[in-house]
C-alpha cells in the first residue's frame, strides 16, 4: 500500500520556490505526544477547498482514515514531509473571537459603529483610510451593523477580524470579515515602541488598551496610525458552538487553526508549530486563515478561541520558534535547492 500511494503522489508535477529543508518526523520536538486525530479532523474541515492536484487525493484519503490516534498519525507520516521554508526564528502571535456588547441603534452609550462593506469598494484598490472613516464619511448611509460602547474595542475587533456582539435586545449577532480599505497594516504597538513609550517586551494588546484609555486624544491619534480598516458582515445561521469563519470560508478551530501568509504557506495545509516563550507549544495546526499583519514564511497567528479568557491568553503571545509545513512528499522534495 505504501508503494502504491507514493507512486500516486509522485505522479504529480510540482512547482514552487526552491528554498526549503526537508525533515523527518522524528526530528520534530513533541511530535509523538500531539493529538494527531484532532489535527486530522481540522484538516478535513477545509481540505476539499484545496484545488491543486497534489492535495485533492490527500483530502479524499483523509476521509477514510479511522478515528484513532494511531491511524491519524500514520496518515500524516505516510503522505507528508515536514518542510522548513524561510529562516527561523518564527514570530508567533495569538488572536481570538471577542464577545462585546452592542446596540442596533446609536445611543449615548453605544456611539461607535462597525460598518458593512460599502458597495463601491473594490478588492485590490486603496480607499479612504481609517482616520477618514472614523471621521464620519460613511455616516448616514445605513451601513452600520451595530454600535459598540468603546472605540478601543472597535479597533481590536478590526484586528481580530470577527466577533460576537451581545445586543441590548438580548440577541447575539456574529460578525466576520467582509473586506478592507486597501491600506497596509501598520502596528500601533511598534509605534509606541518607536515613540519610547514602551519597550518591545512591554507592549501588548493589554498595554495598548490601557494607554489609549488613559490618553484618549493621543490614543485616538495612535489608533489612526494604522490606516487599514476592516468592514464586516453578519454571519447568519452559524452554530454557536463553532468558531468564526476563516479565510477559507469555514469555521476555524480553537488551538488547531492558524493564520498564515498565503504567499508562503498553502491555505489548508498542515503546519507544525514549535513555539518557544513562557508557554511553549508543540502542535500540529492547519493553515485556515490569514491576516493583514501576517507576512512571511515564518509568521503565524494562533487562534485561541472565543471570549475574554481566550483574549487574555492570545494577547500575551509574541514568541519565537519555528514553523514547518507538512507538504505532499513529491512537492516537498521538488522545493529543495538544486545541486
Amino acid at each position: 500500500m505504501r508503494r502504491a500511494l507514493l507512486a500516486l503522489f509522485l505522479a504529480f508535477a510540482m512547482t514552487g520556490p526552491s528554498m526549503a529543508q526537508v525533515y523527518d518526523f522524528e526530528s520534530l520536538d513533541g511530535w509523538a505526544q500531539d493529538d494527531h486525530l484532532a489535527a486530522l479532523q481540522t484538516f478535513r474541515q477545509t481540505c476539499d477547498l484545496m484545488k491543486r492536484p497534489e492535495w485533492t487525493p490527500l483530502c479524499r484519503l483523509s476521509q477514510d482514515v479511522p478515528e484513532s490516534q494511531a491511524a491519524a498519525r500514520q496518515f500524516f507520516e505516510l503522505l507528508f514531509k515536514p518542510t522548513l521554508i524561510g529562516t527561523p526564528p518564527a514570530l508567533f502571535t495569538g488572536y481570538y473571537e471577542p464577545v462585546l456588547e452592542g446596540s442596533p441603534t446609536r445611543t449615548a452609550r453605544f456611539a461607535y459603529p462597525i460598518y458593512r462593506r460599502p458597495p463601491e469598494l473594490r478588492d485590490g484598490t486603496v480607499w479612504h483610510d481609517r482616520a477618514a472613516i472614523e471621521g464620519g464619511i460613511l455616516r448616514g448611509r445605513g451601513l452600520e451593523i451595530a454600535w459598540l460602547d468603546d472605540p478601543v474595542e472597535v479597533f481590536f475587533l478590526h484586528i481580530q477580524g470577527s466577533g460576537r456582539i451581545q445586543m441590548t435586545d438580548g440577541s447575539t449577532i456574529r460578525v466576520g470579515y467582509a473586506g478592507r480599505n486597501g491600506h497596509g497594516y501598520r502596528s500601533v504597538g511598534q509605534e509606541l515602541v518607536r515613540q519610547g513609550i514602551f519597550t518591545q517586551s512591554q507592549v501588548s494588546a493589554g498595554t495598548i488598551r490601557q494607554w489609549v484609555r488613559k490618553n484618549p486624544t493621543a490614543g485616538m491619534q495612535l489608533l489612526n496610525f494604522n490606516p487599514s480598516y476592516i468592514f464586516f458582515r453578519k454571519l447568519p445561521n452559524l452554530n454557536a458552538a463553532l468558531g468564526p469563519i476563516g479565510a477559507m470560508g469555514r469555521s476555524i478551530s480553537n488551538m488547531r487553526s492558524v493564520a498564515i501568509d498565503p504567499d508562503h504557506v498553502p491555505l489548508g495545509a498542515p503546519v507544525w508549530v514549535e513555539k518557544s516563550g513562557a508557554d511553549p507549544m508543540r502542535r500540529l495546526m492547519i493553515a485556515q486563515d490569514t491576516g493583514g499583519a501576517i507576512k512571511g514564511a515564518q509568521r503565524a497567528d494562533i487562534f485561541f478561541g472565543t471570549g475574554r479568557e481566550a483574549g487574555l491568553a492570545a494577547g500575551t503571545i509574541k514568541d519565537g520558534g519555528r514553523m514547518l509545513q507538512l507538504l505532499p512528499i513529491d512537492r516537498a522534495y521538488a522545493m529543495l535547492p538544486e545541486g
